[in-house]
């Protein structure tokens, strides 16, 4: 009888655990799910499209199960890593950070994206606001816009004046040059993406209700300013690319493609290495003769509607 029992128990364990795996999984299938929403045309995928897809979610697994690596690598180093991502409105950044950041721990590898600079900001030294937002040992912190604000969108929308976009240009090769001395590595991205390419995402969030949130006037208005946009991205690359911090550009037109190019040639910045990892064991739980668990209120309960 016990054997059973046993039998029974190891039976239903592992068909939970294999649910676990499909639902942590399924995460990642919805994440696609919603960028194919309004993508579909539907019509039949052709074969190419279905097993350019397959081998996407397996080189991403893969990319994923490398970042983990490297995450234990700069933790266990104490290795500090700055990453910008840049580029024009819906030009993919969020979803390759998305991607990079699903499966790492939110403690050591974290997102800095901030939003415009209040009245107090406006009057600091322009790094200023930056800077409280740098790693320390063992982080890797990843700027969804970055510094370069000066040099692209406040620069085309009027914010700030040329002698402000000049002075930025001396500043930043040197403000870059003593991130590195001080053993900071920074890592700059630009997605790049074409005129038809950013009208048809454009005309996707303002036709998809989900998406409309990521939509602001002043998104509608750099659409207007594409050529002013390009001349200022044109200056700023050529202006601040150093070999200390140089600039790397992502073509960003089909995101899959983008997301696994941009993963792989980060992997490549980092002579990482997968350290061995310690057997974990599961302790087990301490039991006491009068452990009674107390019901949950009626009123408390959240409604299963599901």
């Amino acid at each position: 009888m016990a054997t059973h029992d046993n039998s029974f128990h190891s039976e239903t364990f592992n068909q939970r655990l294999l649910q676990e795996f499909y639902d942590s999984y399924d995460e990642e299938l919805e994440m696609e799910l919603d960028d194919l929403r309004f993508n579909d045309s539907g019509e039949p995928q052709a074969d190419d499209d279905k097993a350019f897809r397959r081998r996407y979610f397996r080189e991403l697994l893969h990319l994923q199960g490398e970042l983990v690596k490297l995450q234990d690598w700069v933790m266990r180093t104490g290795h500090r890593v700055v990453i910008l991502f840049e580029g024009r409105d819906a030009a993919g950044k969020g979803g390759v950070i998305k991607r990079i950041t699903q499966r790492l721990n939110p403690r050591t590898c974290r997102v800095a994206a901030l939003p415009a600079p209040n009245d107090r900001e406006k009057t600091q030294w322009y790094f200023q606001r930056y800077i409280a937002h740098l790693p320390a040992a063992g982080e890797i912190v990843m700027f969804d816009r970055s510094w370069y604000n000066r040099a692209g969108v406040e620069r085309v929308m009027g914010f700030c004046n040329e002698d402000e976009v000049e002075e930025f240009y001396r500043s930043v090769p040197e403000f870059e040059k003593m991130l590195t001395r001080s053993g900071i590595q920074i890592i700059k991205y630009w997605f790049s993406i074409t005129d038809e390419e950013q009208e048809l995402r454009f005309l996707s969030r303002i036709h998809d209700p989900l998406k409309q949130w990521k939509l602001s006037p002043m998104d509608l208005e750099s659409r207007r300013r594409w050529e002013d946009y390009t001349e200022a991205k044109e200056e700023m690359l050529e202006r601040t690319n150093i070999p200390e911090a140089p600039w790397w550009v992502v073509q960003g037109v089909d995101k899959k493609r983008a997301r696994l190019n941009c993963i792989s040639h980060l992997l490549q910045q980092m002579p990482y290495e997968e350290s061995e990892a310690k057997p974990i064991m599961l302790p087990p739980r301490e039991r006491s003769e009068d452990y009674r668990r107390a019901p949950v209120p009626e009123h408390m309960v959240v409604p299963e509607k599901y």
